[in-house]
């Protein structure tokens, strides 16, 4: 769309060779004014276009888990829940986002794969356990453990300032396990990947109807303010 656009540009640009000043404005004007239209009008018809897409069928987390409310507007943790005297808590976002091609070649718009950021807290503690996961149809892997501080708000996004543990395949098989079988234990397992699946896909609709809306008034607010 944008070589399209900037083709349209050139092509009236090169219009006249040595216009006159006052030629060369209103030849700037209306160039300015028809990328404008096109863009208006691209961006309403992929908006159009996105808001017909049939969203996938409600799925509910797994009993234990509850939705934070205000996670579809946020970019912090999507589920929680209690287990003993610990906070557990859930990020999400596409697995393809933090490894480059991590999305694999299908070359459509199905998420089979996530990356899980889960926090594990108590309330003596000040930091928590993280685990960075990968998260997929019918298997969960972790990438890492580590001790990072407590934040009020803790999300994925959060980069420890020290020591990240060690790299989890240099631990021996017996620890893998038995890191695996404690968030198990703690209901991370691939029984969230349905819920977090569509719960992913309804957030990054919302985002791109609203990326459209945003952009669409930004291209538009000049010729509204000139009509105020």
């Amino acid at each position: 769309m944008l070589k399209k656009v900037t083709a349209v540009a050139a092509v009236a640009l090169r219009g006249s060779h040595r216009p006159s000043l006052m030629a060369t404005c209103r030849h700037s004007t209306t160039v300015s004014t028809a990328v404008n239209s096109l863009l208006l009008r691209s961006l309403k018809e992929h908006y159009l276009e996105i808001s017909r897409m049939t969203p996938p069928p409600k799925v509910s987390p797994p009993s234990s888990f509850s939705i934070i409310k205000g996670a579809l507007d946020g970019n912090g943790p999507v589920l929680t829940r209690s287990y003993g005297n610990e906070e557990i808590n859930v990020s999400v976002m596409r697995l393809a986002n933090i490894v480059p091609g991590g999305g694999g070649d299908d070359g459509d718009d199905e998420i089979n794969q996530l990356f899980l950021h889960v926090t594990v807290s108590k309330p003596e503690q000040r930091e928590s356990l993280h685990f960075l996961c990968g998260l997929y149809p019918d298997a969960l892997g972790i990438h890492s453990v580590s001790m990072r501080p407590k934040a009020e708000s803790s999300g994925f996004l959060v980069v420890p300032s020290g020591y990240n543990g060690p790299v989890f395949e240099d631990l021996d098989e017996k620890m893998r396990d038995v890191l695996h079988n404690y968030i198990e234990e703690r209901g991370i397992n691939q029984s969230l990947f349905s819920f977090l699946q569509a719960w992913l896909y309804v957030k990054e609709h919302r985002n791109l109807m609203r990326w459209f809306r945003s952009v669409g008034s930004f291209i538009n607010e000049p010729k509204n303010a000139k009509e105020d």
